[in-house]
């Protein structure tokens, strides 16, 4: 599942390393005005395009999850910083027990050559604060590169606008007690375009939903069946 914003001079990049046996591909298009939706369908004419009526990466990701159809579903970036190959090593992780396998940028086999030091350094004090308060052993909390069993949808609940999705789905994951399996990934440097992430106004979006969630009432998990082990 590809959330898309104006990334036509990006899509045949991230299209050529999705593994050939992938069930669907759901792009969302967040109302792009290149070609993004029309190269899309050039290079997969089977992709499901996907409408966002909102705004922001946590409205896209919602509109996506809504419209998967498989058993598993994978989060992947458009700008090119996300390596499909490395999709079989996520549901290798999911098929061997995990609810939730997370691309990890920080642990052995995994690393950056995107990431700045402000946001090396704001991504750590996060993580760590997460891990303080609910008990997790993150070590990359604001990586977008996931892949969970479609049963876990009720468990995240997405009801999010911006970048802080990604905090907001590792912190539902661990109130559900889902098992999470970190995986190695490695995070390219986008191919063209420029990111709508801001450091400081998202990294303050983020810390406000460590703290709302942590008031919030506990989520009721679905039983994810498929990967039971």
């Amino acid at each position: 599942m590809i959330p898309t914003l104006n990334e036509a001079r990006n899509l045949p990049h991230v299209f050529a390393n999705i593994p050939s046996d992938t069930y669907e591909i759901v792009l969302v298009d967040g109302n792009s005005t290149d070609d993004t939706v029309e190269v899309a369908r050039e290079l997969y004419p089977d992709v499901r395009i996907v409408g966002q009526s909102g705004r922001g990466k946590g409205d896209a990701l919602a509109a996506g999850f809504r419209a998967c159809r498989g058993d598993v579903i994978v989060m992947l970036d458009a700008d090119g910083s996300a390596n499909g190959a490395e999709i079989p090593r996520f549901v290798a992780a999911l098929v061997e027990g995990a609810d939730f396998a997370k691309g990890s940028r920080f642990i052995e086999g995994g690393g950056s050559s995107d990431i700045t030091p402000v946001r090396w350094l704001g991504n750590a004090v996060l993580s760590g604060l997460v891990n303080l308060l609910y008990g997790t052993r993150y070590s990359d909390l604001c990586y977008g590169y996931n892949a969970f069993w479609s049963d876990c949808l009720p468990a995240i609940n997405v009801d999010c606008d911006g970048f802080e999705v990604e905090t907001l789905i590792n912190i539902r994951v661990a109130k559900a007690g889902l098992i999470v399996s970190e995986v190695p990934s490695f995070e390219e440097d986008r191919i063209h375009g420029e990111s709508n992430l801001r450091t400081f106004r998202d990294g303050f979006r983020v810390l406000r939903t460590i703290f709302r969630e942590l008031r919030g009432e506990p989520v009721i998990a679905a039983v994810p069946t498929t990967a039971a082990g």
